[in-house]
């Protein structure tokens, strides 16, 4: 046992990874050794997805195959097209796609398969459906209808598609395709990590994906973009300094600033700025963005605290049109193309993951008949 057990396995490896790493003194992460830098604005979603999935960027060849294979598998299964109605008048977002994903193993062909080759082709499925979940969701709960998918446009300009009802325009799509990839994958987070406790039972793909849905679910991990949209709508726009001012003195926490592991600020942040930025201008009413400029300032002077990639990203999709209580079920659009590459990787090299614990509770208690309590 050791001696001082570190609260929330702070700086513990958990686990060996060829996936990503962050160099948090540098302000530095990576896709497979990939910068993040050189992929973000670069690489579109579908190329990030291959790298993770499949372990190397893909040529024109294996990018038109894994297109096509991911266009293959936006089909939703049976059970998911006869329950989404009800699921999305009586669920929350994050509630919903728990639900909806761990229905949508119920009619994989591969459920029960853990082999690599069933594995990719479930990750392929999962990251092709989860963004018409997202869209499909919210029309349900809208009563709106929903645009057929178009075949030639990749999985950003879909989702884009699907939830606004109008065809993205090229640098929309580039942006959000930009966001996408500067999200799927960020090491052992709590939700990456939920994945890979679930896979190392030898369990399968869709519940180690429903475990990491449920963790990303968690205000103190997902959630924060949304709650960062929420401030900026509620603060008068003329007085956002003292605004934030006095939230810090009153001991509150301003979401979407500090990281765990970045010590700098987050590379991630560091592009979502700029799209926030030009998107602002692009649409002729920056106001959140220099709002959100202003709290960056302020905070920073007060606290020393750095943006992270939930900060920017809020107004981001603001200006795209997404709904903000959809920013965290965006991030799980993003992110299945890591957790199921996390998951790939547990069952191929497995062992069960069961940490220890220090036991703080009394000793030696003597047991006592119920009627001499």
């Amino acid at each position: 046992m050791a001696d001082n057990p570190t609260k929330g396995l702070a700086d513990v490896v958990a686990a060996s990874t060829a996936l990503s790493d962050i160099d948090g003194k540098a302000g530095r992460l990576s896709y497979r050794g990939y910068d993040i830098h050189d992929l973000a604005g670069r690489t579109t979603f579908e190329e990030a997805a291959h790298l993770l999935q499949r372990g190397r960027l893909p040529t024109a060849e294996q990018l038109a195959d894994y297109r096509a294979e991911l266009a293959a598998g936006r089909t939703l299964g049976a059970l998911v097209e006869a329950d989404i109605a009800e699921i999305a008048g009586r669920q929350e977002p994050m509630e919903a796609l728990r639900t909806l994903v761990s229905l949508a193993g119920a009619d994989d062909p591969d459920k029960a398969d853990n082999a690599s080759d069933a594995n990719l082709r479930k990750a392929a499925r999962l990251t092709a459906q989860q963004g018409v979940l997202v869209a499909r969701y919210h029309a349900a709960r809208s009563g709106g209808a929903v645009p057929e998918p178009d075949p030639e446009l990749g999985i950003a300009a879909n989702f884009l598609l699907q939830i606004t009802g109008r065809t993205p325009s090229q640098r929309e799509i580039e942006i959000f395709d930009a966001c996408l990839v500067l999200h799927a994958d960020h090491t052992m987070n709590a939700s990456t990590f939920a994945a890979r406790v679930c896979a190392a039972t030898l369990s399968d793909m869709h519940s180690a994906i429903v475990a990491a849905i449920g963790t990303l679910k968690g205000p103190l991990h997902g959630g924060a973009n949304e709650q960062v949209m929420r401030t900026l709508e509620s603060i008068d726009r003329g007085r956002v300094a003292e605004a934030v001012r006095a939230k810090l003195a009153a001991g509150e926490k301003i979401m979407g600033f500090g990281h765990r592991v970045y010590k700098t600020e987050d590379p991630r942040a560091t592009h979502l700025r700029k799209m926030s930025a030009e998107l602002g201008e692009s649409t002729g009413d920056d106001t959140f963005y220099r709002m959100s400029k202003e709290m960056e300032e302020v905070v920073f002077t007060e606290k020393r605290l750095y943006p992270n990639v939930d900060f920017y990203a809020a107004t981001v999709y603001h200006y795209l049109g997404i709904p903000t209580d959809l920013f965290t079920p965006v991030f799980s659009v993003s992110r299945m193309s890591g957790w199921t590459a996390h998951v790939i990787e547990q069952h191929a090299d497995n062992r069960l993951i069961r940490p220890d614990s220090e036991y703080i509770g009394e000793r030696d208690q003597k047991w006592i008949p119920i009627d001499e309590r």
